[in-house]
């Protein structure tokens, strides 16, 4: 999923997200309808998170303009050792805030943002206590999460800004400036990152070095950065088509091209020689283990520990190697379970011959969803959902596909994008599960839901974690089964096959960062446990190399939801209903698991009462 710049959720996952009812617009934020029933309490809280949603749209420009929120689209984000010091100073404040407002006095809905947020504070404060926000700081550039890589799909026109109206065209121009401004603070991070030892692998560097080199290959006219122009709309005036490809050619020559090549430069002759040699993970670098403790526990939203993980992660592996075996055996295959991936990568009738036909494919599974979706779910989101294909220049480093959120307002749709490139590798045993988890009721419902819900808080409507959110898209593969989609026993066995994607990467996440796995060790595991090709595990591993962490959420947050589920069944028995359980689960956001926890059992109680 691709809520925000991944190089900013990563360099810092802050809890500056929160304000009262109501959501931002072009024209500043909405107040929301104001209550006559607010306790003093309700009153402060919601004073504090106000202020905290106003500090995150000043700090994290980006945040706003994913958000429909255009008052500072002309701006970057920045990662300077100032905007780090204003962040730190904003968090310590929040939480002296959130601890003078009485949790007793609160109502239950404003109970759940006092512990999201408070949650969020103390987590992000840990990390500034422990000087792992520093090491953080310190990698910014990585092939995966680079800026190099989302500034060419946010200036392209195809992703959170809108190039729609002059102002539209006058802030991209704009933009382009806190983007090279951006690329000279990264040098100098990376910079003091040689020195502390806080560096990249060489795998990772090597490969940014070569889409620096591609983007510098384009021409103008043919780079991502230049799409607006040749998209411009009709109804513009001749005089500013005419000034507008002027500035944009001038900015991308005179500024975008010199930037890269500084960038390029450095990484050349002064990172690569510094990178690390040797296990790529975070074992293997100073300060690393501290570094991948914090990030599991704020991806998860959990205290697991990287041995936990890796135990459960065996566990899985093992359990769904036998329901595999299981289908295996009713398709009436005799070879081994490596033949029967084998067979999928290799089979015609588990390729596409075309991409129009790879996109065919995952509307087809679209239409059946939408049939299926009423008898599981109370509400449905309004906003707009459309599939389309991976950005060209995103084809070698995106995955098999991903999802980003529309605006609240509707003006951008939610987007399934499909990697339509490689067509050998996109196997067809898994559009359906795979759809189930970027799109509907994955990742497009839920979020979707969420912003769409005035009556929450910007904390709840817009805030995001992975333990959560990549929790549930799993949890919604599953849910397929409920759904008859995978009556094909091979679509079945395409949704195991993605389940023991996500069970291995628990082994190979921990494994690479928790103890010290070579890359190939990390790539060997994923091809004896998974159907994927070499080329497509290579490029998962890559991935996990930069995103520490990240990978181990979706197992734990489905695991987790569920075990609340089986709890509510076990506990309410007939009274069980499977569209207000998930009513419940998505009624308040992407909250923390724990968090979770205490309003599904709060709703168990009242229901068993009732």
């Amino acid at each position: 999923m691709n809520h925000k710049s991944f190089a900013m959720a990563l360099l810092m996952a802050v809890a500056l997200v929160a304000a009262p009812p109501g959501s931002a617009t072009e024209n500043g934020p909405a107040s929301g309808p104001a209550s006559d029933t607010k306790s003093p309490a309700g009153e402060q809280l919601a004073a504090l998170l106000a202020a905290a949603d106003e500090a995150d749209l000043r700090l994290n420009p980006l945040n706003g303009l994913q958000r429909g929120d255009l008052r500072r689209a002309g701006e970057y984000d920045d990662i300077s050792d100032k905007h780090f010091r204003e962040l730190e100073s904003t968090l310590r404040e929040q939480l002296e805030g959130i601890r003078r407002i009485e949790r007793p006095a609160l109502s239950p809905n404003e109970r759940i943002a006092y512990d999201v947020f408070r949650y969020q504070v103390e987590r992000d404060l840990r990390g500034f206590d422990a000087g792992l926000v520093r090491v953080r700081q310190q990698l910014p550039i990585d092939h995966f999460l680079g800026a190099h890589i989302t500034f060419a799909q946010l200036a392209s026109g195809e992703g959170i800004a809108a190039f729609r109206t002059l102002a539209d065209y006058d802030s991209g121009l704009q933009r382009i400036d806190g983007y090279v401004a951006y690329l000279g603070q990264a040098i100098s991070l990376m910079r003091r990152g040689i020195r502390a030892g806080h560096v990249q692998p060489r795998v990772v560097t090597r490969k940014v070095i070569g889409q620096l080199e591609s983007t510098l290959a384009q021409s103008v006219e043919d780079s991502p950065y230049y799409r607006p122009i040749r998209n411009l709309p009709e109804d513009f005036a001749a005089t500013d088509k005419a000034r507008l490809s002027e500035a944009y050619r001038a900015a991308i020559a005179g500024k975008l091209r010199p930037a890269t090549s500084r960038l390029l430069d450095f990484m050349r002759s002064e990172y690569l020689p510094a990178s690390r040699g040797g296990p790529p993970g975070l074992a293997s670098m100073h300060d690393g283990a501290g570094l991948y403790a914090l990030m599991l526990r704020e991806l998860t939203t959990t205290e697991m520990t990287a041995d936990e993980i890796h135990r459960l992660g065996l566990a899985e592996v093992a359990r769904i190697r036998g329901e595999m075996n299981a289908i295996r055996q009713r398709t009436g295959y005799a070879g081994s379970l490596r033949q029967m991936f084998s067979r999928l990568q290799n089979d015609a009738r588990f390729q596409f011959d075309t991409r129009d036909a790879l996109m065919g494919a995952y509307r087809a599974v679209g239409q059946r969803v939408d049939a299926a979706l009423p008898g599981l779910f109370r509400a449905l989101p309004r906003g707009g959902f459309e599939i389309r294909p991976v950005p060209a220049e995103q084809e070698n480093s995106a995955g098999g596909a991903y999802y980003q959120i529309g605006t609240p307002d509707g003006k951008r749709p939610g987007i399934f994008y499909v990697n339509t490139s490689n067509l050998p590798t996109r196997n067809a045993s898994r559009t359906t599960a795979l759809f189930l988890h970027e799109a509907l009721p994955g990742h497009h419902l839920q979020g979707s839901l969420a912003q769409e819900d005035a009556a929450l808080p910007a904390l709840l409507r817009f805030g995001w974690n992975a333990g959560y959110s990549e929790g549930w898209a799993l949890y919604c593969e599953w849910l397929g089964r409920e759904m008859g989609l995978y009556d094909d026993p091979f679509q079945g066995f395409g949704q195991l096959d993605m389940e023991m994607f996500r069970a291995a990467r628990l082994v190979v996440d921990s494994g690479l960062h928790a103890k010290a796995w070579d890359r190939e060790r990390a790539i060997r595991y994923m091809l004896d446990n998974t159907s994927l090709d070499r080329a497509a595990v290579t490029q998962e591993v890559d991935r996990y190399i930069v995103w520490p962490g990240q990978a181990t959420a979706y197992k734990v947050g489905e695991l987790f939801i569920k075990r609340l589920r089986a709890k509510a069944e076990n506990r309410l028995g007939a009274r069980f209903d499977i569209r207000e359980f998930h009513a419940q689960v998505l009624g308040s956001g992407a909250i923390p698991l724990a968090v979770l926890e205490r309003k599904i059992d709060d709703w168990i109680a009242r229901s068993a009462g009732g």
